[in-house]
């Protein structure tokens, strides 16, 4: 069985989770949950960055100690994928012994390999990004909270690998996605690259990993952080497990966070003697009136906000469905609300109730005989290129392809009426419900990355528990059953 390695950013826990965290983490469940239908073993990775100088404001703020800050935080984020039906592999945090021991077998391995020096550096540094901006950067005007430092730190020598990561983006070597990120990165890198300084003195900042070579200094937070990719499945810790796994096959990011994965993380890698990840896919911003969602702007939506009034699959199907991966997508309620009664309300909820009513009236509420090999729907199914898209991370267009499939049910049933054939011809009408029956099952297969828990609902109203996405499998003779609408409008 072949693997697939898939991850989240960790997500800092200065503050509550919001539909951004939310959105990543349900498309990286989604991919994830779809390479197991196609018969890959996932691996899903996310968790929490609990080091770091926000992190350590905010449990100041709420007069904690960083360690009780991160131990309240953690169970918002816990408890919000557990009801957006979120079914990670692994959950890390950054304060877990097995993380802080190999940061510091890999800060000890780079600092004895020479890529790690002691230099004394004066410059701008932005608070609320934690690292040292240049006078460009500062005159952009986009950094807030910005003071000069001058100060001894221990540097990577990141500017040791530039020409190598240039030739491994351009050759797709390491594939970063879309295609205007890549180039984003490139263009980054036409520029000579600093090295970069991974570590802050205890005097301002005790919160962090602890130097194995200097104790006076905390580890960056982005140099521990990115290692949670590695560190998480057995790197310098369990080999075996290590080399099954990696290299990544898609680290899943926001496009704010693109240099540090896919400049600072691969030059880390290189100097590790690492292979790198296979892909780094940037996906775009939820916007409100086409302005990112940010608390400082008061228009961040809640997702728990969303579940509570629309249920979790709903609002799974609205965000993977309405963001083309890698760029930006408006949420609304009014979108949601039009989008929910077509597709869901409409085109599938509407079609499982039509189905299994005129089964329950005409076959006694079991699946007919068919003696009809293939159909018009039979023929669609075999249409959707279900890995194909998948590979290409069009999550979109697989969900708008099943959708289209479901459609053609429907047309179906039109263009054959079995409600009046089966007065004049039983064993036709038998056919054409059975292939519409099946038609359901599969797609309701082919749905459930996205909607888990109403796509087992519909098996369960088919009488199968049968998951193989094979034209067939639905076993004639089984007791449908009838439910309360399974999708019932938004008024």
């Amino acid at each position: 069985m072949e693997k697939y390695y898939i991850t989240t950013p960790i997500y800092y826990v200065n503050d509550k989770p919001h539909i951004g965290h939310a959105y990543t983490t349900i498309l990286a469940d989604t991919i994830s949950r779809f390479r197991a239908l196609i018969g890959e073993k996932p691996t899903f990775l996310t968790g929490l960055d609990e080091h770091g100088l926000k992190v350590q404001q905010a449990a100041e703020k709420n007069g904690k100690a960083p360690q009780d800050h991160c131990d309240l935080m953690a169970p918002a984020f816990i408890d919000l994928w557990k009801k957006l039906k979120i079914n990670y592999s692994d959950f890390i945090r950054t304060t877990e012994h097995r993380h802080t021991k190999i940061v510091q077998k890999i800060l000890k391995k780079v600092h004895e390999s020479g890529d790690i020096y002691m230099d004394e550096y004066e410059g701008w540094y932005s608070i609320s990004e934690e690292r040292f901006i240049t006078e460009k950067e500062l005159n952009s005007g986009q950094f807030g909270q910005v003071k000069q430092i001058k100060e001894k730190n221990y540097f990577f020598r990141m500017s040791k690998y530039q020409t190598t990561l240039v030739d491994k983006i351009e050759n797709d070597e390491l594939l970063i996605q879309p295609k205007s990120r890549k180039n984003e990165v490139l263009g980054f890198l036409k520029n000579e690259l600093s090295d970069l300084c991974i570590s802050r003195p205890k005097s301002r900042l005790e919160w962090g990993i602890e130097l194995p070579f200097d104790d006076n200094y905390v580890t960056y937070v982005w140099f521990d952080a990115l290692i949670n990719y590695i560190s998480a499945i057995g790197a310098y810790s369990n080999d075996e497990q290590f080399s099954s796994l990696w290299p990544a096959d898609v680290h899943l990011i926001g496009k704010d966070i693109l240099t540090t994965h896919s400049v600072y993380w691969p030059t880390m890698l290189l100097s590790l003697g690492l292979p790198l990840p296979q892909r780094i896919f940037a996906h775009g911003w939820w916007l409100t009136d086409e302005q990112k969602m940010s608390k400082s702007l008061g228009n961040v939506v809640s997702p728990l906000m969303l579940i509570d009034d629309f249920g979790v699959d709903s609002v799974r199907y609205y965000l993977m469905s309405e963001m083309v991966l890698g760029m930006d997508a408006t949420f609304s309620s009014e979108s949601f609300e039009k989008k929910y009664n077509s597709d869901l309300a409409n085109d599938f909820g509407n079609l499982v109730s039509r189905v299994s009513t005129l089964i329950k009236n005409n076959f006694d509420e079991k699946i007919p005989e068919s003696s009809l090999a293939e159909s018009d729907l039979s023929t669609n199914f075999q249409k959707i290129a279900l890995k194909e898209q998948l590979d290409n991370l069009e999550i979109d267009r697989v969900i708008n392809d099943i959708m289209t499939f479901i459609r053609s049910i429907n047309v179906f049933m039109e263009q054959n009426e079995p409600w009046k054939l089966v007065k004049s011809d039983k064993g036709q009408a038998g056919n054409i419900l059975y292939h519409c029956a099946e038609s359901l099952r599969l797609a309701a297969v082919m749905l459930s990355p996205v909607m888990p828990s109403k796509t087992k609902d519909i098996l369960d109203i088919l009488g199968t528990n049968d998951v193989e996405l094979v034209w067939g499998k639905l076993e004639s003779g089984s007791k449908i059953s009838i439910s309360k609408p399974i999708f019932p409008r938004i008024s």
